[in-house]
């Protein structure tokens, strides 16, 4: 994971690349990873950084989703279980069980919800993570000692899986790297390049560290781009009917005292349709999410007018102590794919399920889809890509890919757990630099060893990509990140050869994005 070394691999090649990627989310590095360790030659290219968009800002869970059992998508349901237990198999460091209780206020909710965990814990077969049970109210109560007591009558248990999404994105794009895949960060596409016939034959792309222009050939190019599909689809054909409904969710973050225990709470409807969660994570508790629909997607999208205050009054219901606006150590927003499917005007309503097309000129789009069920959706998305290229057939092998980091023994590195077989290097970094060691800020366990790791080997550029993805210090705590932000550009600026003016534009920079996770009081 090397930035410098990969953008000299593309500079100095002559031949065409089997696939381009465009887009450095949960699906385009899902597809680097399965198409290089296919054994085919797969370059990628992210605009900004990996994961900068959608894929660092999920609600943090692996699961099969209980509102799409709702809905009777059973088959979407299925696969992402499915996927779920594979991700679990692949990346233990990251992926693990989390319980969870549906509570029950109404005489008729313990039989109802019963009865659907229980066709979820069917549908999941081998690949379950644990039983669903009903509970007392004491039970409950045991496990959530901070849920609103007035009627509750007991509740349902259930079992799914939770993860660092940001974390497992850098494995799976490390992993890429170590099947021979090329990813380059802050590299824009310009232009897709066409022959005589129209056919798309490469890229022109932008490194935005140096300013200069560039180009390649490739066999089939693939728009992984998210929500900012059409965009590149209307680059090749300007008359391509929208496929993307964008919405925003909005998830808030309150301290551990809301949430103290291990476990989570789902409510299982809301008012906007969706169900709701508050997550255990990182020792805070989330609390999310919305689902708003909104004209254009955004890097930095933020929580639109009344979607704060949204959750804070659906959590206020279930939680004994109701949180208020001062209580929120962090807000962040991310934007759903969604594809587009008929005359659906509630983006509450539409599918998760993904979309793979091909247009006259050869542009492989794939969109739509969920976290969970991104190996899936890089395996028949490079499974058409191998056709359209017209190469050599070779067959998947993520489902059994250990996935970078992956550790099977239980990891003793404290609050460097995520980073699996990697902690004991960092732990390395620390003894030999004891300064490395001090933590930058006492209301987070982030250290400076962990900002070397990742300009070392995790090709992070910028103080944001450290705070908010490598650690998740902005998701966490966004006052406390920027407490942080000064240290963090001068171990950044003395490891990437940075001068002090770089220095200033990266808090500028930085302080710009944090100002959209804080929550006035």
């Amino acid at each position: 994971m090397n930035r410098a070394t990969f953008l000299q691999r593309i500079l100095e090649r002559r031949e065409a690349w089997d696939l381009a990627v465009v887009g450095g989310g949960a699906t385009g590095v899902g597809i680097a990873v399965d198409a290089a360790a296919r054994g085919y030659d797969v370059v990628l290219l992210e605009q900004s950084d990996f994961g900068k968009g959608t894929s660092s800002r999920s609600t943090k869970l692996v699961h099969g989703g209980v509102r799409y059992l709702q809905q009777g998508n059973l088959s979407l349901v299925i696969e992402a279980l499915k996927e779920r237990g594979l991700l679990f198999q692949n990346a233990p460091h990251l992926v693990h069980d989390l319980p969870f209780v549906v509570p029950n206020y109404q005489w008729w909710e313990a039989p109802f919800y019963g009865i659907g965990m229980k066709v979820y814990d069917l549908l999941a077969g081998k690949y379950g993570f644990g039983k669903s049970v009903l509970l007392s109210r004491e039970q409950v109560l045991q496990r959530i000692p901070t849920l609103e007591q007035d009627g509750l009558r007991g509740g349902v248990l259930y079992h799914d899986g939770q993860f660092d999404d940001s974390r497992l994105l850098v494995n799976l794009a490390q992993t890429a790297a170590e099947k021979g895949a090329c990813l380059l960060n802050y590299a824009t596409v310009l232009r897709l390049v066409k022959d005589g016939d129209g056919s798309i034959v490469g890229l022109e792309f932008r490194d935005e560290e140096s300013g200069r222009e560039n180009n390649f050939r490739a066999r089939c190019v693939i728009n992984a781009t998210g929500a900012f599909s059409d965009e590149l689809r209307r680059q090749d054909d300007p008359a391509a009917e929208p496929m993307i409904a964008p919405s925003q969710g909005v998830h808030i973050v309150l301290d551990r005292s809301f949430l103290p225990g291990d476990t989570a709470i789902m409510v299982p409807h809301t008012r906007d349709g969706r169900v709701m969660f508050a997550i255990p994570w990182h020792g805070h508790a989330i609390v999310g999410t919305t689902d708003t629909p909104i004209s254009e997607p955004s890097l930095e999208p933020r929580p639109l007018a009344g979607e704060v205050e949204f959750i804070l009054d659906t959590a206020g219901g279930y939680l004994a102590r109701r949180p208020a606006r001062g209580d929120i150590l962090s807000v962040f927003t991310g934007i759903r794919p969604l594809v587009k499917n008929g005359g659906h005007s509630n983006t509450a309503a539409l599918s998760r399920d993904h979309s793979i097309t091909i247009s006259k000129s050869g542009l492989l789009t794939i969109a739509g889809g969920k976290w969970t069920t991104y190996r899936k959706m890089a395996e028949e998305c490079v499974d058409h890509a191998i056709v359209l290229a017209r190469l050599e057939e070779k067959p998947c092998v993520t489902r059994s890919l250990a996935i970078h980091g992956c550790h099977r023994a239980p990891v003793n590195g404290g609050s460097l757990a995520d980073y699996g077989s990697d902690a004991a290097q960092i732990q390395g970094l620390m003894r030999e630099q004891p300064e490395l060691a001090r933590p930058l800020h006492p209301a987070l366990p982030i250290n400076g060893a962990q900002v070397v790791w990742a300009v070392r080997h995790e090709m992070a550029r910028t103080v944001d990509d450290v705070l908010a993805r490598r650690t998740r210090a902005l998701f966490l705590n966004a006052r406390a990140a920027s407490a942080m932000a000064p240290a963090v550009a001068r171990l950044m600026a003395r490891e990437l050869g940075r001068d002090e003016s770089w220095q200033r534009r990266q808090l500028q920079e930085f302080d710009r994005i944090a100002a959209g996770f804080v929550v006035n009081p």
